[in-house]
């Protein structure tokens, strides 16, 4: 079959990202033609592709993703597919990979009703009411239970077309026989010395992952305990100098360093003592599976889709809703008890054998085909 794949951008780090190239991989690898459409893609290209990069600019981002949609459309009508696999909500999707949160739900819950009023809202709600709402054919690939019971809430989408995935880590996100041997060497490469408490923060979204939560963890470990020497690594890439002055203005710009964008999150995640991920939302949050396997214990909020397995795997802490600083302040200060740390990491390596955290992708594009292929013939 010849499939097209959407995304507006594509970068090497974020976790959507990296599931896209992963079922476009997969898919090709059952012998299907994959073309891409984007606004914009940075890294390596994905090999056998037939990438199409989408002149679509504008001073909004409603207006900008609707004039992609557009191009989409006509292209499509000029070089048709069997079907077209959406990262994004937007309409014309025959299935769509759910990575993202319920918009409407954000929308009501953390916004007024003046937002709600604005072109901003009514472009969002549309392109979501197109993928979930009760009319629509597209098929809808989800990973995670809280996000579902949100969506069937605000659309009422009928179960036929809500399809659970099991999550997707990469094996070589497991711990390997050598990790003490490649824990020393990645921090003597960052200049940790014996008795530094590495926190470890990962995301690309700075604001939306909490790492300002994170940093002013750091600030009362840190007046809490003086004598105790604390990192706080950060990986993503985004914008970060407002975090910058937070932290200069809490007096631990030594604590908090900037790694930007990595390949090598393997071997970060083995060098550290804990995953701080105070996350805002989070429909998923593969980072967290993938410190668990680690053997990396883990604090999170309990608004991220995957949070379920770092509790039934008691492979960390999970804060509970609403968030308070002075929880995740104790989740951290706790986090320097070795004995916690010991069980978190049996906990978590414990659940990384005995449950399936590894077959998305293969599971994902195997439904792809089917999906497709079904509605293939039922047009014809």
């Amino acid at each position: 079959m010849r499939l097209a794949f959407v995304l507006y951008k594509y970068f090497p780090f974020g976790g959507m990202q990296r599931d896209f190239r992963r079922f476009v991989q997969e898919t090709q690898q059952r012998g299907h033609h994959c073309r891409v459409y984007c606004i914009s893609w940075q890294g390596e290209p994905i090999a056998d592709v037939d990438l199409r990069v989408v002149p679509s600019t504008a001073v909004s981002h409603h207006r900008r993703n609707a004039r992609f949609q557009c191009w989409i459309e006509s292209d499509l009508l000029a070089d048709p597919v069997d079907g077209v696999i959406g990262f994004n909500k937007m309409p014309g999707l025959n299935v769509y990979y759910a990575a993202d949160s319920c918009y409407l739900n954000k929308a009501f819950t953390e916004r007024n009703w003046l937002y709600r009023l604005g072109a901003r809202f009514r472009h969002f709600s549309a392109y979501e009411r197109a993928v979930f709402g009760r009319e629509s054919n597209t098929e809808i690939l989800l990973i995670s239970a809280t996000e579902k019971l949100k969506f069937e809430r605000y659309y009422q989408t009928p179960e036929a077309r809500m399809h659970m995935l099991p999550p997707g880590i990469s094996q070589d996100r497991r711990a390997p026989p050598d990790a003490p041997n490649r824990r020393q060497r990645v921090r003597d490469s960052l200049n940790l010395v014996a008795g530094d408490h590495v926190l470890l923060f990962i995301g690309s979204g700075f604001i939306k992952k909490g790492l300002d939560r994170a940093i002013l963890s750091v600030a009362h470990l840190r007046a809490t305990r003086p004598e105790q020497r604390v990192r706080l690594l950060i990986v993503g890439q985004d914008k970060a100098r407002r975090f910058q002055r937070l932290a200069k203005r809490l007096g631990v710009v030594d604590a908090v360093i900037f790694l930007g964008g990595r390949t090598d999150v393997p071997d970060l995640l083995l060098a550290a003592d804990a995953l701080i991920h105070p996350a805002l939302d989070e429909a998923a949050g593969i980072v967290l599976l993938e410190a668990l396997v680690a053997g990396l214990p883990v604090l999170v909020t309990d608004v991220c889709g995957y949070a379920h397995h770092i509790d039934a795997a008691g492979a960390g802490l999970v804060l509970d809703s609403p968030f308070h600083q002075w929880r995740l302040d104790a989740a951290v200060t706790q986090s320097l008890d070795s004995k916690f740390l010991a069980d978190c990491k049996a906990g978590g390596l414990a659940y990384a054998e005995r449950e399936d955290l590894y077959s998305m992708h293969r599971t994902g594009a195997a439904m792809i085909e089917q999906l497709v292929e079904h509605q293939c013939k039922a047009i014809s």
